[in-house]
């Protein structure tokens, strides 16, 4: 291996190590104190609930965890929004489960906190796949309720969706483990089954401090809205638990008894592991997002045998489209190559720019992989759309504006790994969040942005420098330089993988050794939906 490889090596397997450190940091929650005082109380914190009711020894992924990270540091913070959101298995079957944390502001429901629910009820029934609720909360977080209670995307859309999914036939189990006040009372009795946990689980519509004040009713919550009287009095809940883990378990015997469920149909044979050490990938990703590299060596580390079917090999050559196996699923890969490539006419064309003829390249292809029900992989690392005469004469906004077509009215399920950059309309024709990939992921060396850090400074820069000249202010190099690094500084933190994930843009920072793990649960899950439209790609320009 050359130096550049080791020094590529060291670099982003450092980056992975500062993943990891971040995570376990997110996983304390609201820090050991808060565990503690849970645990003395006889409940498990929601990462074990979670991890009681997963079948053991199976994989499983996590949704947002660093949803939430900085935004609230005024208010104590929000880690992990204080809820936890995990795809995984019980009894064999593909589940996804959502757990308040109560070791968060005792589960309170900040705005970040809605949209990170949302995005699972999204999930489950984008997949139609059974959603577990793990209730321990609060309510809404009342210094932000303005920013939580009554848009579409607020708080009480969780209840819609309880009744959509309901009749969807997409199964809903919710366990309240601990509070269950005011309007989320209604998530687990908008469930098809609820349980409750004995003396640690409540549910009522106003506490008894509340009622004493509302109607001068004097009662303890116990008594108001306790186990006992919703499983023996008002019916409202199906079943009592002594504990945690009794309610889990009882979860864990509902759900073993689920029907199966009618497929999808995408093929998979057995999986098979990439011939190419995976571990390469470190090496081969570049330090600088301005570097080049081959993005085929990077597809050869994540399919199956390091094989592929190549389509359109000769021509638009900025993008890779080809045919492969992920864990066994089959799989249509679209991929921004990185290497600056000589096409046949001779001309130069830049890594990671999309060019007309990539453009309709990708087009046909996504186009063929509907035809054939072949879900969709979208390898982003793009800085754009070619800009110039040249391609603005060769109808470049037009073959654009047909990939950007192809790919939101696809109808075979969409997977989005964000490895390198991801900026402008480049983000949008390469399956960003804003296109409804099932699941979309980066990796720590991402970047999400208009434009890269670089260039947006010195746009900004000159408006900047613009508007103090106006002022009759002096700019000297020093100033300019001053400003230029004030400017940058602020625009690279926006730019980052993790100021993305904070607002739930992507799924989850992963490690790309598990980049294939994340698309073969996803291509299981999508499985459990069958399509149920043809493709069309309407009206577009020829």
């Amino acid at each position: 291996m050359d130096l550049n490889f080791n020094k590529n090596e060291d670099y982003n397997k450092l980056l992975v190590s500062q993943l990891k450190k971040r995570l376990a940091k997110v996983h304390l929650g609201g820090g050991k104190k808060s565990i503690e005082k849970l645990h003395s109380k006889g409940k498990m914190t929601a990462r074990e609930r979670i991890d009681y009711l997963l079948d053991a020894k199976t994989k499983s992924i996590e949704i947002g965890a660093f949803a939430g990270e900085d935004m609230y540091e005024e208010h104590g913070g929000c880690p992990s929004a204080g809820v936890v959101v995990k795809i995984g298995y019980i009894k064999g079957k593909q589940c996804i489960v959502v757990a308040n944390d109560a070791t968060v502001k005792a589960g309170a429901w900040f705005p970040i906190t809605a949209k990170k629910n949302l995005r699972a009820q999204e999930i489950a029934i984008e997949n139609k796949l059974p959603i577990i609720y793990l209730v321990d909360s609060a309510g809404v977080y009342l210094p932000l309720q303005d920013e939580i209670f009554p848009d579409k995307e607020h708080f009480g859309r969780i209840f819609r969706n309880n009744a959509i999914m309901s009749s969807m036939g997409i199964t809903q189990i919710a366990a309240v483990m601990g509070s269950c006040v005011a309007g989320g009372a209604y998530l687990p009795i908008m469930s098809d089954e609820a349980l409750i946990v004995d003396k640690t689980g409540s549910i009522f519509l106003a506490g008894s401090y509340l009622v004493k004040a509302a109607i001068g009713e004097t009662i303890d919550n116990e008594t108001l809205g306790g186990a006992t009287t919703h499983c023996e009095i008002s019916g409202v809940t199906d079943y009592k638990a002594k504990d945690d883990k009794d309610a889990l378990d009882t979860i864990k015997n509902i759900v073993d008894k689920i029907g199966d469920y009618d497929k999808a149909g995408f093929n998979r044979t057995e999986p098979q592991k990439p011939k190419e050490n995976q571990d390469d990938i470190f090496g081969i990703l570049p330090k600088s997002r301005a570097d080049q590299y081959d993005t085929y060596e990077i597809i050869k580390r994540l399919v199956d045998n390091s094989e592929f079917d190549e389509y359109k090999a000769g021509y638009g050559k900025s993008i890779i489209t080809c045919y492969a196996r992920i864990d066994g699923w089959a799989v249509g890969i679209v991929a921004n190559q990185r290497k600056l490539v000589k096409t046949k006419q001779g001309e130069m064309q830049f890594g990671g720019v999309i060019y007309n003829d990539s453009a309709d390249k990708a087009t046909r292809f996504i186009a063929n992989c509907n035809q054939k029900k072949i879900p969709l992989v979208f390898l982003q690392d793009v800085t754009g759309f070619m800009v110039g005469s040249k391609s603005e004469h060769g109808g470049i906004i037009k073959d654009g504006a047909k990939m950007v077509n192809a790919v939101s009215n696809s109808v075979v399920p969409k997977f989005t790994v964000i490895m390198g950059n991801s900026y402008g309309a480049g983000n949008y024709a390469m399956c960003g969040k804003a296109y409804d990939p099932r699941l979309i992921v980066a990796w720590p060396s991402a970047e999400l942005a208009v434009m890269s850090g670089n260039s947006a400074a010195k746009v900004l820069l000159q408006i900047e420098t613009a508007s103090l000249k106006k002022k009759g202010e002096t700019i000297t190099p020093e100033k300019e330089e001053a400003l230029y690094n004030d400017i940058k500084s602020r625009y690279d933190a926006q730019v980052s993988p993790y100021y993305a994930a904070a607002r739930i843009w992507t799924d989850a920072i992963i490690n790309p050794l598990d980049t294939r793990t994340w698309i073969s649960m996803g291509i299981e899950a999508a499985n459990h939906a069958p399509i149920e439209k043809p493709f069309n790609l309407g009206v577009i320009q020829v």
